[in-house]
């Protein structure tokens, strides 16, 4: 079953994101006891692993550019501890479409790192996961709280192994053009809007949306639906027990429009937003010295990764806050990025074993732009005070965490550029006045892929 996730609302955590400065880079997250079956020999390490000299591996992916370079230092790290060679191999959205593409063809991968929720569940119905073995299940239980476990079971089977953690619920901040605006982090979403007026009158376009990227647009719904209508409403509009007729998606879409509906307060407006990808959304935002494209970029903890490609340094030129509070609390939404073996064999479980561990972790999490579900990853490991508390930030919510929406969703509806979701927000971006045709579409879309 699809499982919804509550992620809890922590004043402290909050108020320490938005007023961080960035520190040094930490020290080592942590060691174990065990050796690794071909170790590196530089630090312990806290995992088994088998020798797999000469055994061929390929993981698919949607990742690209820096995601991808750093998650290939974490195969390159197996590679080294087992002596199997591993292949990236890179996916495209839908994964699940593709994914079939290549079964069809003879030639799935052996793991794939899924996105959404649902598309395990399709994998498992499909019959191409393969469950999750005995070592991979001892370090999720070691390592995993037991809602991170859960949300990669179908039906009580293990099949997916979460390795990458989002916070998707900041906004990201030009303290320059925030500075020379006189303007500071607003905490409500009137706050927000009043801030977006205040940049904008300093001659810098206030809010960059990578629009092209249909899934960014889930996330600004997901957001305010999420602090508007609250947890449980949100439950019932992620497992379509609600319609998306109902009064409290036309509450979110009419908020949501009050940015929309300015093309002033979005770089380019809407044309250019809809034309925008997101790593285009974050650079141009961190870019252009006084005049930046854009003052503020709404998304998760990843935006770091693309702040990376710029001049701009976390926490001196490049700020974050919470996403602000439509209702009484400021929404956070989280999602991840599961490996699932698709091919039965040592190899696939010896990585999906790697990826469980706090080892694999700490390679990626000293690279900056990750955050790993792994609560007994020293903390440390992240290199700078931003990620550290984002990471403590989702490590502290442990069980009571909540899940992106468009993820629980069949793909078809949430997860496929072009269609369903993605393509009805775009067309929402674009003409935010027709709140009632968006809803409609919305649930007709719904409605043909929960099958209800």
């Amino acid at each position: 079953m699809r499982t919804t996730l509550r992620i809890r609302r922590a004043a402290m955590v909050f108020t320490a994101i938005g007023a961080l400065a960035l520190t040094g880079c930490g020290d080592d997250g942590g060691s174990g006891k065990e050796k690794a079956g071909g170790g590196s020999g530089e630090t312990p390490s806290g995992v088994a692993l088998p020798k797999l000299d000469g055994e061929k591996i390929s993981v698919a992916a949607v990742w690209t550019g820096p995601e991808q370079a750093n998650f290939v230092k974490v195969l390159k790290e197996f590679e080294k501890r087992t002596g199997a060679t591993v292949t990236f191999v890179p996916a495209q959205d839908p994964i699940v479409n593709f994914l079939g593409t290549k079964i069809a063809g003879g030639q799935p991968p052996d793991v794939a790192m899924i996105p959404q929720v649902g598309a395990i569940k399709q994998a498992v119905e499909k019959k191409w996961a393969k469950p999750v073995g005995a070592d991979a299940k001892a370090q999720l239980q070691k390592n995993y709280s037991k809602v991170w476990q859960d949300l990669g079971a179908v039906d009580g089977t293990q099949y997916g192994v979460y390795f990458k953690a989002a916070n998707k619920s900041l906004v990201w901040y030009n303290a320059k053009a925030f500075e020379n605006a006189g303007a500071s982090e607003p905490k409500t979403w009137k706050d927000f809007l009043s801030t977006a007026e205040t940049v904008s009158a300093s001659g810098v376009t206030p809010v960059s949306v990578g629009g092209a990227d249909g899934w960014t647009l889930t996330d600004w719904f997901e957001n305010i639906y999420l602090s508007q209508a609250g947890p449980e409403k949100y439950d019932q509009l992620a497992q379509h027990t609600i319609k998306w007729t109902d009064p409290s998606v036309k509450d979110a879409l009419t908020t949501l429009a009050q940015l929309f509906g300015k093309p002033s307060l979005i770089a380019g407006g809407a044309d250019g937003a809809l034309q925008t990808e997101f790593p285009a959304s974050v650079t141009q935002t961190f870019t252009g010295g006084d005049q930046p494209k854009a003052a503020m970029v709404f998304e998760g903890d990843f935006v770091g990764i693309n702040i990376a490609q710029t001049k701009a340094k976390i926490g001196t030129d490049a700020k974050v806050f919470p996403f602000p509070a439509v209702g009484a609390e400021s929404p956070v939404v989280t999602g991840g990025d599961a490996a699932v073996a698709l091919k039965d064999g040592k190899g696939a479980q010896a990585l999906l074993t790697w990826l469980s561990s706090t080892d694999a972790a700490k390679i990626w999490a000293e690279q900056g732009g990750f955050i790993s579900p792994n609560k007994a990853l020293d903390t440390a490991a992240y290199p700078n005070e931003v990620q550290r508390t984002m990471a403590k930030a989702l490590i502290a919510a442990g069980d009571a965490v909540r899940f992106d929406m468009s993820d629980q969703a069949p793909q078809s509806f949430g997860g496929t550029p072009g269609k369903g979701e993605w393509k009805t927000l775009q067309d929402f971006l674009k003409n935010p006045k027709d709140i009632a045709g968006t809803q409609a579409k919305l649930e007709s879309d719904a409605a043909k892929a929960y099958k209800s």
